[in-house]
């Protein structure tokens, strides 16, 4: 009876998992078609479409705006988030609880909400913010707050943060130099987990960068938005690469989180 059981749920799942890698599966096999028209199977496949989307100029500098940008909010995330977690914990943990709630506060307002109320503040603004680089920055900084937060603060919990420290100063260490040279390093697991997880996550979004900037910064997404009037090979191709890369930044993720966790 168990072994039947086993074998109900296996059937369910795998035939879940099957559905759902069918659209996947046709996306990439007419990415790989050189044309494809009436018939069940492609005339004949090829790799040109890839040779052309890796060439194209305007692919390569909007995936490079996008790498930028992203990395961009990650750095300032990672600047600004460590230390003011180690502040928490350290010195003021009841204040955790607190600060669960409020990192969560970018999920509360829709993405469109928060464009407009951002573009109404900085339209008029003496500093050029709207349609550059910059603005986008910021608001991905607050998009990565939940994951970057909440990954390392689970490292902090899991480090013996108080004891660490303790260790430190009876050794003559600074505060300071034992959170650089100590708890940072003890950190980095979590840390980048949660890097590569946020940067997949921001990698993809669409509707700050379409209403922010628009074409005036043409990121990855805006770009993947502009092309899809032209070959459906092409695109299909894009959206291809678009899912490899982050199909790796995911399963590395899963690996440093199950590292962190272990």
């Amino acid at each position: 009876m168990q072994n039947a059981n086993v074998t109900f749920h296996k059937t369910v799942v795998y035939t879940i998992a099957g559905l759902m890698l069918i659209p996947l599966i046709a996306t990439l096999v007419y990415s790989l078609s050189s044309s494809w028209g009436a018939t069940i199977l492609p005339d004949g496949f090829t790799l040109d479409w890839y040779g052309k989307l890796l060439t194209d100029a305007r692919f390569l500098a909007a995936f490079g705006r996008s790498l930028f940008i992203c990395i961009a909010a990650l750095v300032l995330s990672v600047v600004l988030i460590i230390p003011a977690i180690f502040v928490v914990f350290y010195y003021f943990p009841k204040l955790d609880k607190l600060m669960n709630i409020l990192i969560l506060l970018p999920f509360a307002v829709p993405p469109v909400v928060s464009s407009v109320g951002l573009l109404q503040i900085y339209a008029d603004s003496s500093v050029p913010l709207v349609g550059t680089p910059w603005i986008l920055i910021g608001t991905y900084f607050t998009i990565a707050l939940p994951f970057m937060y909440r990954a390392i603060a689970n490292s902090f919990e899991a480090i013996n943060l108080h004891d660490l420290m303790d260790a430190a100063h009876l050794l003559g260490a600074s505060t300071a130099k034992a959170f650089l040279l100590i708890i940072v390093p003890n950190l980095k697991k979590g840390l980048m987990a949660s890097l590569f997880l946020s940067f997949s996550f921001l990698l993809g979004e669409f509707v700050f960068a379409n209403i922010l900037v628009g074409t005036r910064f043409e990121t990855l997404q805006i770009y993947l938005y502009n092309m899809r009037q032209t070959s459906g090979h092409f695109t299909s191709a894009l959206v291809m690469t678009y899912f490899l890369f982050i199909f790796f930044l995911t399963w590395l993720a899963s690996r440093f989180s199950r590292g962190a966790n272990s």
